[in-house]
């Protein structure tokens, strides 16, 4: 297994490069190999994968995308659910004509990429799922509509996400300054398309699980509060080629600051044609 270790200091903030395909959706292409396709969650841009980018453009064809009304990318209309969002998905792939790719998604981008999975399996070699909700109970499910509901009348919130995501320890504060930059810079309205949708698109794909048969990696931070142990052990026993990595002492932007330790379950995950003993 050829492994590419990275730090959270080599996190830039400057923007990447961007091309657009010609509805609209912009993304960053680095690297030649078997291609691996990286989407972000809400609030994000594709910069988030940086560290992601650095290591594995040595290895493989690298394209980071931003989502809809984000980064460089067109909003979707408002109203846009979790399956929409995946329609979108299925567009850029056939814009950038892609056959098949590797699929790995944060957050929000876990459940385009589970979606995707499930919609369009002959077109995912593999699967990662980053720190993605799963049937949430009932409290956490209030939560976060409450969130949602409220972004139309008091705009983006910049400290609710940042307390929820990161711990205190000094190695997350780069991850967390570039973090409140990127929400501090987000469409206020395509964050909100998107914001709605993942709120309520916990179980939109819950069904699906064990009929996604391609090689499915399960990843979250230990401390996650949303995205949590117990919802990624579940999605896992329920996939028939999946499996199980967590990262103590980490919360929900683990690629960001464990990145030494992500891109190494990464690499692991893309040697894989079926789950690790």
């Amino acid at each position: 297994m050829h492994t590419v270790t990275s730090n959270t200091s080599e996190v830039c903030g400057a923007s990447l490069p961007r091309k657009t395909t010609a509805r609209g959706a912009a993304y960053f292409e680095a690297g030649d190999g078997e291609t691996l396709i990286l989407i972000h969650g809400v609030g994000m841009r594709l910069e988030a994968w940086a560290p992601q980018i650095a290591a594995f453009a040595k290895t493989h064809r690298v394209i980071a995308v931003d989502m809809p009304g984000h980064g460089g990318s067109e909003k979707i209309p408002a109203g846009s659910t979790v399956t929409d969002f995946v329609a979108w998905f299925g567009r850029f792939l056939d814009d950038m004509r892609i056959a098949r790719a590797n699929i790995a998604g944060h957050s929000m981008g876990a459940l385009i990429s589970g979606g995707a999975a499930a919609s369009f399996a002959d077109r995912i070699i593999r699967l990662a799922y980053l720190n993605g909700v799963y049937r949430r109970d009932p409290a956490a499910k209030a939560a976060v509509l409450a969130r949602a509901a409220a972004i139309r009348t008091s705009g983006v919130d910049t400290k609710g996400p940042l307390l929820r995501w990161f711990g205190d320890d000094p190695q997350s504060q780069r991850a967390r300054e570039l973090t409140r930059a990127w929400l501090e810079g987000v469409d206020p309205e395509g964050y909100a398309i998107a914001y709605t949708a993942f709120a309520s698109g916990d179980e939109t794909y819950a069904d699906c699980w064990p009929s996604v048969t391609c090689p499915a990696l399960f990843l979250t931070g230990s401390g996650d509060p949303n995205s949590t142990r117990e919802m990624a052990e579940q999605m896992a026993s329920r996939t028939p080629n999946g499996w199980v990595r967590i990262v103590d002492g980490h919360r929900h932007m683990v690629n960001l600051t464990a990145p030494e330790t992500v891109n190494a379950l990464m690499a692991e995950w893309l040697t894989c044609r079926e789950k690790p003993v």
